[in-house]
């Protein structure tokens, strides 16, 4: 198992991770990346990131769907938005690999999520050889 260290500017962001990862698959004939944080207000997912009004959309939607302030779990440290994204958004995914490459589509790219920055991230990376 691989660690990527990902350090955040903002209290919601989303970074491409893609190149860390292929660089990480690019030795592997055929097998399985899992990518997965462990933090319960992060989330990885995989979208289009060509176009970056593609990741503001995603948390300006977000914001929308969950509004920061309202939730109970405020009264604790304020940030209850920020647990219900990850948690909707899940905290892994699973990619095939073949010839050292990530089987992604021609827009995707694998996305960080942070909900509940700035901070310093963990993101396990497990390769699965066939």
């Amino acid at each position: 198992m691989k660690t990527i260290i990902i350090k955040t500017s903002k209290r919601e962001e989303i970074v491409d991770i893609t190149q860390k990862i292929e660089k990480l698959v690019k030795d592997v004939k055929k097998g399985i990346a899992l990518i997965y944080v462990p933090h319960a207000t992060t989330a990885i997912t995989i979208n289009e990131n060509y176009d970056p009004n593609v990741c503001k959309d995603f948390l300006n939607f977000l914001k929308k769907l969950i509004p920061q302030g309202v939730w109970l779990h405020d009264r604790i440290d304020a940030n209850g938005d920020a647990h219900l994204k990850a948690a909707l958004i899940g905290p892994s995914e699973a990619i095939p690999i073949e010839n050292g490459r990530l089987l992604l589509g021609t827009w995707q790219s694998i996305m960080f999520c942070e909900f509940d920055g700035p901070r310093e991230r963990k993101i396990y990376v497990n390769i699965i050889k066939e």
